[in-house]
């Protein structure tokens, strides 16, 4: 099979994350993401290393006999955001317990293979469950009117106006037509990735399920000269009466206006201006209030938060005696939900989270809940519980994303707990780091999935608690790193001709790792001695495999490969940036 070359086939099934399986008439694997299992489709391979071929979708020839007469949202198919829509909600839920399951089952041990996976627990709400979202200013097309929503996909730069999202409910739509109109009718100029030119960047909307309050944030750079005769002021002034001219089925309780001159691509808050109202709103979860700012960190999903957090209640269960006599750990403890749930059945809850300002939050929610057992430690869990006096009773883990940093890992074990929970939002990370936790002696005794992201491609593997029955610091390939670094370059400066210039040595890097590629894409077997950073053996603690030399890892190394599959993502960016053909 060749690169350009294009193939049809069944989608045989999708694994995590998102990646269907479509099978060539010559027998070849393809992997084809946002596609959904038992549809027929076409696809252009664009990439091809060792038997491992990945396609970009071309064409849905045959829906899925699984899927809706119609997927219900019409921006289904363009948008990025939700690949599931056209499947049943029954059916979503099916498909992402049995991705999670694979994961699990897939690093279990024989002795362990008792343990109990429990079915999944749907959102309450399937739609209209989405409490925040971060939209973008645009054009659908080069040189096109402006556009306020979400990526296109598979689109670094087209903007998709999202004004009948189902995910969110009505007051979400009712801001973002108002605010696309406003700025439309007047010809602002968005903010340009590439030229990093122009005025409006993002519109950041929350509403707390519970009480209804609303919280809206336009975020712009300061660069106000092509805001024609209006000076910002007046421009803000009328977009603030516009939006309190509406009527909302919550209640609007603030308009933000935060300033952003990062050539990042993200929400980076500069300074940010009250407009009107007040710059917080409140939620409540499990007879709990919170306060909540723009950039807080809060499960999106506040209804299926409850579920989460209610799961873990139970999950707990008994361990925790009823005179409150034992210390929990609440390690990335965000802004302190899951310490405070906790602190009515515990001696004394302490929350460790890296984010001050989650910290601070947290801290603030505590005091408005009444709550006098909880404390909160800004800081890095990896060196934070070497300074904690108190030894856990019990531990619960919610890291982000990556998942636990293997030094930390290894300090959570040595506490030697009898039970830990692990919340988990991202399914590959809980299984590379429960290989860990099975290694030193403990055992899985229950895993449930949680949906919080339904219709989406996202997983939430959600709970899973272990029981007891060496680890080292992961091997660092820096030369995979290029990519990620020229692409940080980029970010930081705009300068595309030197990433242009550069993007051969990057991608001669990934040309070399590719020869140490197995069947399904993953590397082994790496024996580059000036790729590795070997520790001496008087560090070594039983890790996975051994390392010999000439440094040679023997084995299929989670770290390499991780930068490995992240610097391929990046060599892609970057080919987008620079006008170059897919690698």
């Amino acid at each position: 099979m060749k690169k350009g070359q294009i193939v049809e086939g069944i989608i045989e099934r999708v694994d995590f994350p998102n990646k269907g399986i479509l099978r060539a008439e010559d027998g070849t694997r393809v992997i084809v993401k946002n596609a959904i299992m038992g549809q027929k489709v076409s696809a252009a391979v664009n990439k091809v290393r060792k038997g491992k071929c990945e396609g970009r979708l071309l064409e849905v020839l045959e829906k899925s006999a699984l899927e809706l007469p119609e997927p219900g949202c019409v921006h289904y198919g363009i948008c990025g955001g939700c690949t599931f829509q056209s499947l049943p909600y029954e059916e979503q839920l099916s498909m992402k317990e049995q991705q999670v399951k694979d994961l699990i089952d897939a690093v279990i041990t024989e002795e362990n293979k008792g343990y109990e996976f429990l079915p999944i627990k749907a959102s309450p709400r399937p739609k209209a469950y989405r409490n925040k979202m971060e939209f973008s200013f645009g054009d659908e097309y080069k040189d096109g009117p402006l556009a306020l929503g979400m990526h296109k996909r598979g689109s670094f730069y087209d903007i998709v106006n999202v004004g009948e999202c189902q995910i969110v409910d009505e007051d979400f739509r009712r801001v973002l037509k108002i605010t696309l109109e406003y700025f439309k009718e007047r010809q602002i100029p968005f903010y340009h990735k590439l030229r990093h030119t122009g005025y409006l960047r993002h519109f950041l909307v929350r509403k707390a399920a519970k009480t209804g309050e609303i919280l809206v944030d336009l975020v712009t750079t300061t660069q106000t000269d092509g805001l024609g005769a209006e000076t910002e002021s007046v421009l803000l002034d009328g977009w603030v009466k516009a939006l309190c001219e509406e009527t909302y089925d919550g209640v609007l309780k603030g308009i933000l206006h935060t300033k952003n001159d990062s050539v990042a691509d993200t929400i980076k808050n500069e300074g940010t201006d009250i407009l009107f109202g007040q710059d917080f709103f409140y939620e409540e979860l499990l007879d709990l209030k919170f306060k909540i700012t723009p950039f807080s960190f809060f499960q999106t999903n506040s209804l299926g938060a409850e579920v989460l957090y209610q799961t873990a209640r139970e999950f707990i269960g008994d361990a925790l005696d009823d005179e409150a006599s034992q210390t929990v750990f609440d390690l990335y403890s965000g802004t302190g939900t899951i310490a405070q749930i906790l602190s009515p059945v515990a001696k004394k809850v302490i929350g460790v989270e890296i984010v001050e300002e989650a910290v601070v939050a947290a801290r603030e929610n505590a005091a408005l809940n009444g709550l006098t057992n909880c404390e909160f430690i800004a800081g890095d869990v990896l060196k934070v519980i070497d300074t904690i006096g108190e030894k856990p009773d019990y531990i619960v883990l919610d890291p982000p994303r990556d998942g636990i940093h293997p030094k930390a890992l290894e300090k959570i074990i040595r506490y030697n707990v009898p039970q830990m929970v692990y919340i988990s939002c991202k399914p590959t990370s809980l299984a590379r780091d429960l290989e860990i936790f099975l290694r030193r002696g403990y055992r899985v005794e229950r895993c449930v999935c949680v949906d919080q992201f339904a219709q989406t491609a996202r997983v939430c593997p959600g709970l899973l608690a272990v029981a007891p029955g060496g680890l080292m610091q992961e091997i660092a390939d820096f030369s995979l790193l290029y990519s990620q670094l020229l692409l940080l370059y980029y970010r930081f400066t705009g300068e595309k001709e030197t990433v242009d210039r550069y993007y051969g040595i990057a991608d001669g890097i990934l040309k070399h790792f590719s020869q140490y590629a197995r069947e399904d894409g993953l590397l082994e077997q790496v024996a580059d001695k000036w790729n590795l950073v070997d520790w001496p053996e008087n560090l070594r603690d039983g890790y996975d495999f051994p390392l010999t030399r000439p440094v040679v890892a023997l084995g299929c190394h989670n770290v390499i490969n991780a930068l490995y599959i992240g610097a391929m993502e990046t060599q892609n960016t970057l080919a987008e940036i620079c006008g170059r053909e897919m690698p």
